[in-house]
Order: structure tokens, then C-alpha cells, then sequence
């Protein structure tokens, strides 16, 4: 029988988080894994952790793999933002797979908490992949 894999996580994470989704308390889950609410805080935890390296490792991932980025300042007007990646992506060679409506929507939705009014109020960085695709990525 082959065994299901979960990438970072253990099969017992992937079941203890599944779950713990549907609104089970850690006691409840304790309960039907036949085990203590410490130990499912503990293997909660650890999956957790587990997932938060998965997710920084495929941001270094991407960050590496893309042909060029674009650091965007705070106080940087949000319609002056499009000009910075096609220029960068033009500097890559790259053909972009997006226009200025959808550079401009990705960093509203992507980077929220990054914008007030028309104005960046954190750094963001915007990959630009060589596909012509791109993703905003808020700093922290």
C-alpha cells in the first residue's frame, strides 16, 4: 500500500490540521486520535511551523527564478507603479503578461495593508517572472 504524502507534513500534522479546519477544539481532536489535548498543541504547532518554512521556501523559490523584481518604496504614488515594472520587465527582455489596470489591481488586492489612499505606506516587491507573469509580495 502506498503511503499518501503531505510535503513538510507527517501524516498525523496533515489529520491533526484537517481537523482542527473543521472546528474541532484540540480536546476534540485528542479524543478521536486517541491521544492528549498537549500532544495535538504539539503536533499543531510543529505543522504550523512546518507549513510557515514551506511557504518561505518557495518565496526564496520564486524570488529566485524570476528575471527581475521591482522594489516599490513607501510614498510611492500607486499609478507610477505600472511604469516601474514594464520598465523593468522591457530592461529583463521580458514581454509582460499584464497590463496597467492589472499591476494596479494585484498590489490592491496582494498588498492591501501596504496602500492608503494612492499612496505604498510599506515596502512591496513585485517579481516579474519570465513567462510574463508577475506577483507582488508585501515586506515585512
Amino acid at each position: 500500500m502506498v503511503r499518501r504524502r503531505y510535503g513538510l507534513l507527517t501524516p498525523t500534522q496533515f489529520e491533526v490540521l484537517r481537523l482542527r479546519l473543521e472546528g474541532l477544539s484540540q480536546e476534540e481532536v485528542a479524543e478521536r486520535l486517541g491521544t492528549t489535548r498537549q500532544n495535538i498543541s504539539i503536533i499543531e504547532r510543529r505543522a504550523k511551523r512546518n507549513l510557515r518554512l514551506a511557504e518561505e521556501t518557495l518565496r526564496a523559490y520564486r524570488e529566485l527564478v524570476a528575471a527581475s523584481s521591482v522594489e516599490v518604496p513607501p510614498e510611492t504614488h500607486l499609478v507610477d507603479i505600472p511604469r516601474m515594472v514594464i520598465d523593468a520587465a522591457d530592461e529583463a527582455g521580458v514581454k509582460l503578461r499584464a497590463n496597467f489596470t492589472r499591476i494596479y489591481d494585484e498590489i490592491r488586492f496582494k498588498a492591501g495593508k501596504c496602500v492608503r489612499g494612492v499612496k505604498t505606506i510599506k515596502p512591496l516587491k513585485i517579481l516579474i517572472f519570465k513567462d510574463g507573469d508577475i506577483e507582488v509580495i508585501p515586506e515585512a
